[in-house]
């Protein structure tokens, strides 16, 4: 089999016959849907691999197998202090292919590897996003960002280092009083 021209209409059952290795680097800015949730200036790349494979000795059967690894680092927004995150994303994950969605369903509970549906043109691309969406923390933080505010004016380092008083201390003077 020749190299795959389109990574979003690849014959997966050829490729995992013939045993194929593709890898490369895609620009982030070129995943639609990532590069939405990430914040400020786009850039950088994705760096892939998928090594497709049969392997009759996993259940008797020439199932189509997909071993994908993916890399990128993409600005999000810190929840604590709202500037840009850089944030590390991995994924290492087997894919087997199934004839149709109901025996997805029915295997997917007793199967460790994900499962999908073969189809004669899948979306390589698609599935290198979708996993890269997944793996994206739900609150995207620095490690230490409260410590790295500093006051850019006089007025703000007053505003930070003022100590407020705590309203229930208020609301029992308050009540002192009335007895």
């Amino acid at each position: 089999m020749q190299q795959p021209k389109n990574l979003h209409s690849l014959d997966v059952k050829a490729f995992a016959k013939a045993q194929m290795h593709l890898e490369g680097e895609t620009p982030v800015a070129e995943l639609k849907r990532l590069a939405e949730d990430c914040s400020g200036d786009v850039t950088g790349h994705v760096s892939w691999s998928a090594q497709g494979a049969i392997d009759p000795e996993q259940r008797g059967k020439d199932d189509a197998w997909l071993h994908l690894e993916a890399k990128a680092t993409v600005p999000l927004t810190c929840q604590r202090c709202l500037h840009p995150v850089p944030v590390e994303l991995l994924i290492e994950q087997d894919f087997r292919f199934v004839a149709d969605e109901a025996t997805a369903l029915a295997e997917d509970d007793a199967s460790e590897e994900d499962l999908l549906v073969l189809e004669d043109s899948f979306d390589l691309m698609g599935l290198i996003e979708d996993e890269l969406l997944m793996s994206m923390p739900l609150v995207p933080m620095h490690p230490t960002c409260l410590s790295e505010q500093v006051p850019t004016s006089p007025e703000e380092e007053a505003a930070l280092t003022e100590v407020k008083p705590n309203p229930f201390a208020v609301l029992a003077s308050l009540k002192t009083r009335k007895s």
